[in-house]
């Protein structure tokens, strides 16, 4: 399954958002939803045919914006020459807040993950629940750091590392007791390691033998232990398959959580965790280099787009989808790319914390 960027991401909301406020009298708006590689001919044809049949609604007024609907949804699709990539959702209907008044109009979109459902509805609100759907952070990596004595289990979900459980192992400390000697007490701490890993094996099973859209694990923690872990006989084979990477941490706790997601970036490539952390990097950096090559606060980004300068501007999604607009299209207008980050990172929250906008610039201004 694709993984929505970002600006998807944002683009896809407004558009449910927009679409939300709608409300038709009568069953009067229609949707409409082409899957992946559907014939877009044969819909014009099923369409065409509805509108046929729409002459027969009893109430004038609902039988007018039913076939105005439809009339406008079939112009807009002879735009399209053949289905896109991932399909097409479109809606069409009569959005006029006064009754009586006619204000036909047609939305369409191209969704970011293809569609593989084919609708066609008429109802006082336009359907969207497939789409909101597809707003659903849906895949997951499994996240385990152990050393002798610890071990914790997460799961990464999108941005969000969620701690699942935490054990903590029998296995005595360096220093053994009196009148123990050296070999039997080496004895009862690989014994006592051995029933931790047994312990931590069959938590992770647990967790991540039947987790849904598990996209990998991320295995780490100080010293050997983990490669003991996971070289010896403890997982099970399906479970071992998930393992992605094996890092050295200095941590076993909450930071190394952390830790164990910052050096795994190589392997998370295509998460946008990463391309987030990746730019917001890249600004700070610059921003405590060569001051004179950032720009941060809406007015300041927005002045030194319009003189060029902006290469790339950092936008959190939480800012307002009207600024958003507008510094879109100023982008657009100037060559700028634009980065839309989450706040659900630390560097996410450090953009908040900025005034919500940032960029970097081509040259110091």
């Amino acid at each position: 399954m694709a993984v929505i960027n970002a600006q998807e991401k944002h683009k896809l909301k407004k558009f449910i958002k927009d679409l939300k406020n709608f409300r038709g009298r009568h069953t009067e708006l229609v949707s409409v939803y082409v899957p992946a590689g559907y014939d877009l001919n044969k819909v014009t044809f099923q369409l065409a045919q509805e509108q046929g049949t729409a002459v027969n609604i009893k109430s004038a007024s609902t039988r007018k914006n039913v076939v105005d609907a439809l009339e406008k949804m079939l112009q807009h699709l002879k735009l399209y020459k053949r289905t896109p990539e991932n399909g097409l959702a479109a809606f069409s209907g009569n959005v006029s807040e006064r009754e009586g008044q006619s204000d036909v109009k047609v939305f369409s979109i191209e969704p970011p993950t293809p569609l593989n459902i084919r609708i066609y509805r008429c109802d006082k609100t336009f359907v969207l629940e497939h789409l909101e759907n597809m707003l659903e952070i849906k895949e997951v990596y499994g996240m385990i750091i152990m050393d002798r004595r610890d071990a914790t289990i997460a799961i990464l979900k999108g941005k969000t590392i969620i701690p699942l459980l935490k054990t903590h192992s029998e296995v005595p400390g360096k220093t053994r007791a009196g009148g123990q000697s050296a070999q039997r007490f080496a004895r009862l701490r690989e014994g006592a390691a051995k029933d931790h890993y047994k312990k931590v094996a069959e938590y992770v099973k647990e967790q991540f033998l039947k987790m849904d859209n598990l996209k990998g694990i991320l295995v780490g923690g100080p010293g050997p232990t983990k490669y003991d872990f996971v070289e010896g006989n403890y997982i099970t084979n399906e479970v071992k398959k998930k393992i992605i990477t094996i890092q050295d941490l200095s941590y076993t706790d909450d930071f190394g959580l952390q830790e164990l997601l910052e050096k795994s970036q190589d392997v998370l490539a295509e998460e946008d965790v990463v391309n987030e952390r990746k730019i917001m990097t890249r600004f700070l950096n610059t921003l405590a280099k060569e001051p004179n090559k950032t720009g941060y606060g809406f007015n300041d980004v927005i002045n030194k787009l319009e003189l060029g300068a902006v290469e790339t501007v950092l936008i959190s999604e939480i800012l307002d989808d009207e600024s958003i607009e507008i510094l879109e299209k100023k982008a657009e207008e100037y060559g700028s790319k634009v980065e839309i980050l989450s706040i659900e990172t630390r560097e996410g929250a450090q953009l908040r914390d900025l005034g919500k906008v940032a960029a970097i610039l081509r040259y110091p201004v």
